[in-house]
């Protein structure tokens, strides 16, 4: 077991004898429990704050909107979600506030070509960088991605999205050619984000093959510094992975849906309510598994991960054990195969849950009013005018400017001043709708 000793928070001091802050910046890799990771920030944000770690923004969709930004994402034409352009000033110019340390986390980081890679870290170094990945075996990371196209409206059988997986690894290219190399080729990944820190300050985080949920947050607060049981962490599974039959039952609905459907109608009630809220509830009874001969690739190709991991200077935290693929469990059956009642089950029981979820959208909800004192309603107040809905999108919008980039910095600084304010959250409607490629 590799391990990595506490380090201090709040800052370091420089040749110059003046302290810097310290930024962590989360980079993916994508299914690699990153959504657990991040809920357990943002739920215990006031306590990291009290350890002198810092979460920029007001909500982690602040973190996926600067990631947008930094990648250059495309906004579609129809998306009802604001701008993102001057997210990633705007998101770092909070963290360097810091006094001690902050923390950047969006798993499509890893996404980065050299070029902007090499922008989100000058644009951080006046503060001590500190470049996180979270790597899992590749034997699990296959079905778990699969899964994802498929939640993202992708139509392409597991054996032939597999199939192109495999087929373009030995390409040079292969981070272009495939999304899957594009946020898994963890060397690439980790050389192109390590090019202006020393390779100590580059923390590889292996996802624990097995046991509690807790051994993850322990490793990745190690990396932080904080105490990982003073950080109340989810207590069930977050972004749960989908059974056999839902996977290909939503694989054949996203065939069957009219390409006129915007693709943030889409992510909004396909993937969120349908995919995430309800078939991944269901009982599973069954694991996509890879084929024989895959499981051979895959095997061969983790050793030679863990091999150059072995040999790098990277500060590894954890088991490199975790990364080889473990014995062949499930045996492997074919989506496209399974039982037809098996399917029309799946079907059946999404039609159901998205008519109850329509019904529930029609009745408005009704809320209790809990008694509030003064002070909490000037709060109230002063959020509402600083960043209530229509104060936020017309800043949004305008963040192509740097006056309004270094106002919202400013603001930001204003609400979320842990002596006034306590780190409140932000409301849990504010909704963005913006699609990842």
């Amino acid at each position: 077991m590799l391990t990595l000793s506490a380090r201090s928070r709040r800052g370091r001091a420089d040749s110059g004898g003046a302290v810097r802050s310290s930024i962590y910046l989360h980079i993916g890799e994508p299914k690699t429990g990153t959504t657990f990771l991040q809920q357990a920030m943002w739920s215990n944000r006031a306590r990291l704050a009290s350890q002198g770690v810092v979460l920029p923004g007001y909500s982690h969709r602040d973190h996926s909107r600067a990631s947008r930004d930094l990648r250059g994402a495309r906004r579609l034409e129809g998306d009802p979600a604001d701008s993102w352009a001057g997210e990633w000033d705007v998101l770092t110019r909070q963290a360097l506030r810091a006094s001690g340390a902050a923390v950047i986390s969006d798993e499509v980081l890893a996404a980065c070509n050299p070029p902007q890679a090499d922008r989100a870290i000058r644009s951080l170094l006046p503060a001590e960088v500190q470049v996180v990945l979270t790597v899992r075996d590749i034997a699990s990371v296959l079905p778990a991605e699969w899964q994802e196209t498929v939640k993202c409206r992708g139509t392409i059988p597991w054996e032939r999205w597999l199939a192109g997986v495999v087929g373009s690894a030995s390409a040079v290219d292969r981070r272009r050619r495939s999304w899957f190399w594009t946020v898994h080729d963890t060397l690439t990944i980790l050389q192109m984000w390590s090019q202006h820190i020393p390779p100590d300050h580059v923390h590889v985080i292996t996802v624990p093959r097995q046991g509690p949920t807790e051994a993850l947050w322990a490793r990745f607060a190690s990396a932080l510094g904080i105490e990982p049981g003073s950080i109340a962490v989810p207590s069930t599974r977050v972004n749960r992975s989908l059974g056999l039959a839902e996977a290909e039952f939503l694989r054949r609905m996203n065939e069957a849906l009219p390409d006129g459907m915007p693709e943030w109608f889409y992510t909004r009630n396909i993937k969120h309510v349908l995919a995430q809220n309800v078939l991944s509830t269901r009982p599973r009874e069954s694991r996509l598994a890879l084929p024989p001969a895959e499981q051979a690739w895959a095997a061969e190709q983790s050793e030679i991960l863990v091999s150059a991991l072995r040999d790098s200077k990277y500060h590894i935290v954890g088991d490199l054990g975790d990364l080889l693929s473990p014995p062949a469990g499930s045996r492997h059956r074919a989506p496209a195969r399974l039982p037809a009642d098996q399917l029309l089950d799946a079907g059946v029981h999404a039609a159901a849950a998205l008519a109850d979820h329509r019904y529930g959208e029609s009745r408005p909800a009704r809320r209790q009013p809990q008694p509030r004192g003064p002070r909490q309603k000037v709060s109230e107040l002063e959020w509402a005018v600083l960043n209530g809905p229509r104060t936020r999108r017309v800043l949004r919008n305008a963040s192509h400017l740097a006056a309004v980039r270094g106002l919202r910095v400013l603001i930001w600084c204003v609400l979320m001043h842990p002596a006034r304010h306590r780190l409140r959250q932000a409301p849990v409607n504010d909704l963005d709708a913006g699609i990842d490629p």
